[in-house]
């Protein structure tokens, strides 16, 4: 699954257009990597996320099924490290 549909399908970000634009501003890394929006996400990934005002650094678990996730379901996803 590419980097930008997971981030939004997560609730990450709101939206997969600023998930692009974290992207594309280097603001994503995954494996200590800059990461293009269409980054194929594999379970045991690392992915750092940069916002404006925290960072939050999660390891990937498993990939949704499909574009959204209920969120009770979320935290089998993903889990965060920093």
């Amino acid at each position: 699954m590419r980097v930008d549909l997971f981030l939004k399908a997560c609730g990450l970000v709101k939206r997969r257009t600023i998930a692009r634009e974290m992207c594309d501003s280097g603001r994503v890394q995954i494996n200590g990597h800059e990461a293009k929006p269409s980054k194929e996400l594999k379970p045991g990934n690392r992915v750092a996320l940069q916002f404006a005002t925290k960072s939050i650094e999660f390891d990937v678990l498993a990939l949704p099924e499909g574009k959204s996730v209920q969120k009770a379901k979320v935290q089998y996803l993903y889990r965060i490290i920093a």
